[in-house]
């Protein structure tokens, strides 16, 4: 962990967004478990006052984090989409391999996002983000996949969702990845995408 001295630039001028960079920070080295809320104001430089004016306890902090998680999984699809489409190239394996990267760059944010036993999961921030990483989803896959009903996951969307998302699990937390580079761990991925797009080649949008 960096010394007092050699702190990231945190910027007390908005130390809500502040204290969520101290969770990636110490969550990505020792775990969400390791995270709280004293621990995060002393790394960000501030009482802990202060940082509980922001965030009323730890599951209220967690639950910001994991907000912030969803929201950015969920840009992160809808750009590597729309680029795979003006350069015109494979757009559901963009958006797959997106997906794991997501989860290779920022293990502790995809860790996050669905820990409901540890965030206050009817936060309606929360349920927003949620939601809408789910339109992205059941939408054909970030808009990848012919979709009749964009309400509902079809076998389709499951199988890419399940097949990516257990792949993620496996590389971060799993005894795959764990001596592998990002590269590597990403080329096996995109190996895997090119097994599964045949299962989904009917339906692919383009």
């Amino acid at each position: 962990m960096a010394k007092k001295s050699e702190k990231r630039g945190y910027h007390h001028g908005n130390l809500a967004e502040s204290l969520l960079n101290a969770v990636d920070e110490i969550a990505t080295q020792f775990g969400l478990e390791a995270v709280t809320l004293r621990g995060c104001a002393k790394l960000v430089g501030v009482s802990p006052s202060s940082a509980f004016r922001h965030y009323v306890d730890k599951r209220a902090l967690l639950t910001a984090f994991a907000t912030r998680a969803l929201d950015q999984l969920s840009r992160s699809l809808e750009e590597e989409k729309q680029r795979a489409v003006n350069n015109g190239e494979n757009a559901f394996e963009a958006v797959c391999l997106a997906y794991v990267r997501f989860a290779l760059q920022k293990p502790a944010f995809f860790r996050a996002m669905w820990r409901e036993e540890a965030i206050y999961s009817n936060d309606q921030s929360y349920v927003t983000a949620s939601g809408n990483l789910g339109a992205h989803l059941t939408g054909g896959f970030a808009d990848t996949i012919l979709d009749a009903d964009p309400t509902n996951l079809s076998s389709q969307e499951l199988l890419a969702w399940s097949s990516v998302h257990g792949l993620a699990n496996l590389l971060i937390d799993g005894p795959i990845g764990n001596q592998q580079s990002e590269e590597q761990n990403l080329a096996l991925a995109a190996e895997m995408i090119a097994t599964l797009q045949p299962s989904v080649a009917d339906c692919l949008n383009g």
